[in-house]
């Protein structure tokens, strides 16, 4: 049992580290935060000075505000049910005895490996090319016409790009926990006549539950984030098609130059990243007491 001489030391060696991840947090926020109610455009810095709410009126008032909040949520919903969905479908695939079964399991993670920009960029001139991709090629061959993936589907196309992406995130996650499975219990399922179809409905999705609410709240964390991807391939067009929250605040910071209302945005996509991540912890902990 811990003494409290041994609990202070404790706490004594972890400060430095709290310490130092404390200054990382507050200070870019902090700054943020008073750029967020100061007047500061890089094309006037004469123009400055408090400008209190404004710059978040600003923000909200824009023509693409609503639409960046549908289409990011748009975005994380579509990822999430393609990635948890076939991610669950591959690690049941993948943890089956098979021939070569190390060379599958390294040739599902491998697209985790490729750095986003570069994946959009090879789906977006390989695949998507409506003249020269392999999807066109594939269509024409069909006897269909060619479809312009960027230009008529945006959202949908990168919702395909980042999916391809995250996919082998959640399949490792779930062979992870599906290889923690006791066999003796899929055995005694098997004896007493239960199909295979009963046996992952009640033994197996049973034991990824929490699996899957892990995978859930790490991937929505990360793809409310999502930027390069769109940046490489549609630029958030046509129009405001495929532009994220965290796009408008691109362009309000680095096209129209305004630090003051890209700031504001960057505190509202904070607060909300938060909420929904507070909505999710609340789900898991819930689920991991139960």
């Amino acid at each position: 049992m811990a003494t409290k001489s041994s609990k202070s030391l404790a706490r004594l060696l972890v400060a430095p580290s709290v310490l130092a991840l404390l200054v990382w947090m507050i200070v870019p926020l902090s700054v943020t935060i008073w750029f967020s109610f100061q007047r500061y455009n890089l094309l006037y810095p004469e123009r400055s000075g408090f400008a209190g709410w404004a710059n978040y009126a600003s923000f909200v008032s824009n023509a693409s505000y609503w639409h960046s909040i549908i289409n990011t949520l748009t975005l994380v919903g579509g990822v999430l049910c393609i990635t948890v969905i076939g991610g669950l479908i591959v690690a049941l695939i993948i943890d089956r005895p098979m021939y070569g079964r190390r060379f599958v399991r390294m040739l599902a993670i491998s697209p985790f490996f490729i750095m986003p920009p570069v994946a959009a960029l090879i789906w977006k001139n390989m695949f998507m090319n409506p003249t020269n991709g392999l999807l066109a090629q594939l269509f024409r061959a069909l006897g269909f016409q060619s479809f312009d993936f960027m230009g008529q589907a945006p959202l949908f196309s990168l919702i395909l790009i980042v999916s391809w992406q995250w996919l082998p995130f959640s399949a490792l996650i779930l062979l992870t926990s599906l290889q923690s499975l006791s066999d003796d219990q899929l055995e005694a399922a098997e004896m007493d006549g239960a199909s295979a179809l009963q046996r992952f409905i009640f033994i197996k999705l049973p034991h990824l539950y929490r699996a899957l609410t892990v995978v859930i709240l790490i991937q929505t964390i990360f793809l409310l984030g999502i930027f390069g991807e769109i940046l490489v391939t549609t630029n958030g067009g046509p129009g405001n098609a495929s532009t994220t929250l965290t796009y408008l605040i691109y362009q309000e910071a680095l096209l129209d130059y305004d630090a003051g209302t890209a700031a504001a945005g960057g505190i509202i996509a904070v607060i909300l990243a938060n909420l929904v991540a507070l909505f999710l912890m609340r789900i898991i902990g819930k689920n991991m007491d139960a």
